[in-house]
C-alpha cells in the first residue's frame, strides 16, 4: 500500500547511506511515487511464473555488476508475507526479514520483529539490522519529489485558479480496521462547515471515488485521475492536508505539509503521519471525534 511505502522511505535512504544500490521491487505505482529519488524500480508482474523470471533477471544483472551478490544476503523484504519470501526463494535470492507468517526457513537472515510500534520503526528496525546501524529512526520522512512533478502540479492548480493558501481533503480510504470503516462518516457535514472559512478546498478522488467527491463534497474542487507524482506536488503546496488515515496522509507528511489526520478505529501509535507538523484528531477509540473539535483543530493550524 501507498502508506507502507511512504513509512518505509527512512530505511532505504539509511540502506543508501550505508552504501547499498537500491533496486527495488514492487507495484506498479511504487515507481512514480519513488520517481524523486531516482531507485530503480521494477514492476511486479502479476502471473507467479512471470514474477520468478523477473527476480532471476534481476539477480543475473546485480551479480553481474557485483561479483559477491550470490554468496551473501542480497534481499531486505519490507512485506511480513510467506508468499514474499517464497518468491525470493523460487528466484534464488538470499533474503532477509523478519520472522513471520511462518516464513523463517525461507529466510537467510531471520530477525525477530520489536515489540508493536509504528510501522515506520519496523521498517526501520530491518535496515539497521541489515547494516548494523543502532540510531533512532529521523523525526520526518522528506519524500523528494521529481521537478516536472511539481511543475505539473502548479500547472493544474493555476489552470484552476487554485492561490496559495488552499486546504486539501482526503475524505476516502479503502479497507477497514478490524472489520470497522477507516472513513470519518462526519466528513461531508465538515467540509461544508470549512468551505465557510473563505480558503478554497481541494480534492483528488482516485478511480472509484469521484462521486464521493461530487455528491459529498460538493465544496471542493474534484480533481480526478492525478497521478502519484502530480499528487505529490499538488500536496507540497497545500497549507493543510486533511484526512482520512490512508496513503495520501503520509504522502502529505512526507514531503513536509501540515496534516490534521482524523482517525477512528486507527491505532495512532502504529499508523499515525510521521513527523512533527501532524496533528491528530481522534474520539475514544475507536469512536470518531466531532465536527466541531476537528473544525477547532482546523482553526488553530490555519491561524498559525
Amino acid at each position: 500500500m501507498v502508506g507502507d511505502v511512504v513509512l518505509g522511505l527512512p530505511a532505504l535512504h539509511l540502506l543508501q547511506s550505508h552504501g547499498h544500490s537500491l533496486q527495488l521491487y514492487g507495484k506498479g505505482w511504487a515507481g512514480a511515487l519513488l520517481a524523486g529519488e531516482g531507485w530503480a524500480c521494477t514492476k511486479r508482474a502479476g502471473p507467479f511464473g512471470e514474477r520468478i523470471a523477473q527476480l532471476k533477471a534481476l539477480r543475473s544483472a546485480c551479480a553481474s555488476q557485483d561479483p559477491g551478490f550470490n554468496d551473501r544476503t542480497n534481499t531486505l523484504l519490507m512485506p511480513n508475507s510467506f508468499s514474499s519470501a517464497f518468491e525470493m526463494r523460487w528466484a534464488g535470492l538470499k533474503p532477509a526479514g523478519y520472522a513471520r507468517d511462518g516464513r523463517r526457513l525461507l529466510l537467510r537472515q531471520a530477525w525477530q520483529p520489536d515489540p508493536p510500534n509504528h510501522a515506520l520503526e519496523g521498517f526501520w528496525g530491518l535496515a539497521c539490522r541489515l547494516t548494523g546501524h543502532t540510531g533512532a529512526p529521523p523525526d520526518r520522512i522528506q519524500l523528494r519529489i521529481r521537478p516536472e512533478d511539481q511543475a505539473a502540479a502548479d500547472a493544474l492548480l493555476a489552470g484552476h485558479g487554485i492561490q496559495p493558501g488552499f486546504v486539501c481533503i482526503v475524505p476516502f480510504a479503502a479497507g477497514d480496521v478490524d472489520g470497522l470503516d477507516k472513513r470519518w462518516p462526519d466528513f461531508p457535514a465538515f467540509t461544508h462547515r470549512l468551505s465557510t472559512l473563505g480558503r478554497q478546498i481541494v480534492t483528488c478522488p482516485g478511480p472509484g471515488e469521484e462521486s464521493i467527491a461530487r455528491d459529498q463534497h460538493p465544496a471542493a474542487l474534484s480533481l480526478p485521475d492525478v497521478g502519484l507524482g502530480t499528487y505529490l506536488g499538488l500536496l507540497h503546496r497545500a497549507s493543510l492536508v486533511i484526512s482520512n488515515d490512508t496513503g495520501p496522509a503520509h504522502m502529505a507528511a512526507a514531503v513536509g505539509t501540515r496534516v490534521l489526520s482524523v482517525l477512528g478505529p486507527t491505532k495512532p501509535e502504529q499508523w499515525r503521519p510521521w513527523g512533527p507538523q501532524n496533528t491528530i484528531v481522534q474520539g475514544t477509540r475507536p469512536a470518531w471525534p466531532t465536527v466541531e473539535a476537528v473544525m477547532q483543530a482546523t482553526h488553530t493550524l490555519l491561524n498559525a
